[in-house]
C-alpha cells in the first residue's frame, strides 16, 4: 500500500515533520525513536495539526507491520492504532532496551524537526547500552595502576587503613578477571583523560585574568583543585567582633554540587574537558555531553536524577560524601540560592549541560527599592509596570525607572513588548 498522506511526527522534544510512507522514510524515524526516547507517528494529520484522514488505514496499519518487521533490526516494541473515525493512524514506537536498532545497517537519531544517522561515538554507547554496559565498566587496558590519592582520601574520609584489590572490587574497579576497568583509571593517580580547564575572567571573554588546566590525574585531584580555585576568588575573611567568618560570593555548596554533578554525568568517552569560567558576577560550569538516557531537561531541572551515566563513579562519590544522595544534586544547587535573589540557571543541549551560578556581587547590586519590586512578584506573579506602580504607591515613571535597573542586572524577566510588557522574577 501507497499512502501520500500527510504524516506528523511527534518526539518527547515534541518536534514534528511530514514524510511519506510510500518513500519509506518514515523507518528511519522508527530506528530513531526505538534508540532515543521513544515517540509517535501520526499518518493523516499534517503539521499545522490538520486531520485529513488515510484512504485505506486497514490496510495502511498492515504495510507499516510489515515494513518495520522487514526492515528494522532487531524488531523494535510498537503499537498501531486506528481511529476509525478519523482515519488517522497512530504508530507508537517504545524506546528499546536492545539496542542499536538499525534500519538497512544504520543507526538513526532526531535532529531538531529532521532524522539522522548516528556518528560513530553515538553508535558505540548504543551498543554498550544495548548490552546493559557503561563505558567506564569497559577494561583500561593498563595492568599496574598507583591509587595514593584515593587511597588518602579512602583514609581521611572513610578510615580504611590501607587500599587492597579486595577493596578496588568492591568499589568496581576490578572485574572478577582482575582487569582495571575505565572507572579505575578515572580514580587512579595518572591516567589518560581528560580533565577540567578553569578560567577566571573580566568582564569579557578576552579579559583572562587566570587559567589552570588539571587533567590526566585522579577525579577526585581535580575535584578538589577546582575546589580551591574556587575559593580563591569567591571567599574572603569577614572579622565580626573577636570572630573571623568565611563568607563566600557564591554558595559553596553549590559550587561542589554542581562540580561532582559535572565529573559523575559527564562522558569520558569524547577528549573535551569540563571549563569552568569565572565572572565578576557568575560561575558557568559547562560538562561535556548532554542528559544521560532517559532523563528530560525538565526532570533534571526538578531535581531528581534516577540514571546515572556513570555509576561506578556515582557510587564512589557518594560513598566518600563529594555528593550527597543520588539524584539531588540540582535541588541542593537550587536550596543553596534560597535567600539570594538571583537564581542560578541550567541550558541544556544535546552535548552538554551546563549550569550557571551568579555571584552575591550581582544580587548586591539591585537596590533597595528594586528588592521591593522583586519581592512583590514572587509566587510567579506577573505584572505591568502600572500594576506594580499602583501596588507600591509609586509614579509609573519611577516603576519603569526601576525596573529597568533591575532587569540589566538579571533580577527580572521583560516579557512582551510595547503597552503589553510585564515582569516576572527571573
Amino acid at each position: 500500500a501507497r499512502s501520500n498522506s500527510p504524516t506528523r511526527i511527534i518526539h518527547p522534544e515534541h518536534d514534528r515533520t511530514t514524510t511519506e510512507i510510500g518513500k519509506s522514510t518514515f523507518l528511519k524515524t522508527v530506528s530513531a525513536f526505538a534508540n532515543f526516547g521513544g515517540g509517535t507517528i501520526m499518518f493523516g494529520v499534517d503539521d499545522s495539526g490538520r486531520t485529513v484522514g488515510t484512504s485505506e488505514p486497514e490496510q495502511l496499519r498492515l504495510d507499516i507491520e510489515n515494513r518495520i518487521n522487514d526492515s528494522i533490526t532487531p524488531k523494535p516494541d510498537y503499537s498501531i492504532n486506528i481511529n476509525q473515525r478519523s482515519k488517522v493512524v497512530s504508530l507508537v514506537i517504545s524506546e528499546g532496551n536492545y539496542k542499536p536498532y538499525l534500519y538497512r545497517g544504520k543507526a538513526y537519531r532526531r535532529s531538531d524537526t529532521s532524522t539522522v544517522e548516528v556518528d560513530p561515538v553515538e553508535l558505540k554507547r548504543l551498543i554498550l547500552e544495548g548490552e546493559n554496559l557503561y563505558f567506564e565498566s569497559l577494561p583500561c587496558g593498563i595492568e599496574h595502576l598507583d591509587f595514593a590519592y584515593f587511597e588518602s582520601k579512602l583514609i581521611e574520609i572513610m578510615g580504611i587503613n590501607r587500599l587492597n584489590n579486595d577493596i578496588l572490587r568492591t568499589f568496581g574497579l576490578l572485574n572478577r578477571y582482575k582487569q582495571f576497568n575505565i572507572a579505575a583509571a578515572l580514580f587512579a593517580d595518572e591516567n589518560m583523560y581528560s580533565g577540567i580547564d578553569m578560567a577566571r575572567f573580566g568582564t569579557t571573554l578576552s579579559e583572562i585574568l587566570d587559567r589552570e588546566t588539571v587533567s590526566k590525574v585522579s577525579i577526585l585531584k581535580q575535584y578538589d583543585m577546582a575546589v580551591s580555585f574556587f575559593r580563591r576568588y569567591y571567599q574572603y575573611e569577614k572579622i565580626e567582633g573577636m570572630e573571623r567568618k568565611s563568607i563566600f560570593l557564591v554558595p559553596e555548596i553549590a559550587f561542589r554540587e554542581a562540580l561532582a554533578n559535572a565529573l559523575v554525568h559527564r562522558t569520558w568517552d569524547i577528549s573535551s574537558h569540563i571549563r569552568i569560567a569565572m565572572f565578576p558576577d557568575r560561575i558557568e560550569i559547562t560538562s561535556p555531553g548532554g542528559l544521560p538516557s532517559g532523563i528530560t531537561k525538565e526532570e533534571y531541572i526538578s531535581g531528581y536524577i534516577s540514571s546515572l551515566r556513570n555509576p561506578i563513579t556515582g557510587n564512589i562519590f557518594f560513598r566518600l560524601h563529594y555528593i550527597e544522595m543520588f539524584g539531588t544534586g540540582v535541588k541542593r544547587i537550587i536550596d543553596s540560592y534560597k535567600d539570594v535573589i538571583l537564581k542560578p540557571t541550567f541550558e541544556i543541549t544535546c552535548n552538554s549541560v551546563k549550569v550557571i551560578l551568579p555571584s552575591e556581587d550581582k544580587s548586591l547590586a539591585i537596590t533597595p527599592e528594586g528588592r521591593e519590586i522583586v519581592e512583590l512578584l514572587k509566587g510567579g506573579l506577573v505584572l505591568s509596570s502600572r500594576d506594580i506602580a499602583e501596588k507600591l504607591g509609586w509614579s509609573k515613571d519611577k516603576a519603569i525607572r526601576v525596573l529597568n535597573s533591575v532587569v540589566s542586572v538579571g533580577g527580572l524577566r521583560k516579557i512582551g513588548n510595547g503597552r503589553g510588557t510585564r515582569y516576572a522574577k527571573s
